[in-house]
């Protein structure tokens, strides 16, 4: 019978840790700024980092060329979006927390030969005005 009760307390805690491990995983998905509206307008005045300090955080994960970087509002929070050109022609939207610079995101649109977009992946990472 002792056996039967260490069997179940150990599913049990296995059980209980991948939960919170989902739920750490899609806790990373949120940023530190909430925004309540759509107004794009005041966004500029709530992010606490810079947009040049959001791109070069994105150039840290990603190398190429900025296409283009805007303050959006991602699932309810503020972040920068900075398109980045790869080298092997790959776009690759960075999401940057607006409030403390970490990447938050990172989707890769790839392209057929006959040079139309293909499906968004997410790469497990988790989004100013255009530059």
């Amino acid at each position: 019978m002792k056996k039967i009760v260490t069997i179940i307390g150990g599913v049990v805690l296995a059980t209980l840790i991948a939960i919170g491990g989902v739920s750490a995983q899609q806790a990373k998905h949120t940023g530190s700024i909430q925004v309540k509206s759509d107004d794009e307008a005041g966004f500029a005045g709530v992010a606490r980092i810079s947009m040049d300090t959001a791109i070069n955080a994105a150039l840290k994960q990603v190398q190429g060329k900025v296409l283009k970087a805007e303050l959006e509002n991602e699932n309810g929070y503020l972040v920068y979006g900075v398109e980045i050109a790869k080298t092997d022609h790959q776009i690759v939207d960075v999401k940057v927390d607006a409030g403390n610079g970490k990447i938050l995101k990172m989707d890769t649109d790839h392209k057929d030969s006959e040079g139309q977009e293909g499906e968004d992946h997410d790469n497990g990472h988790e989004e100013g005005g255009e530059r």
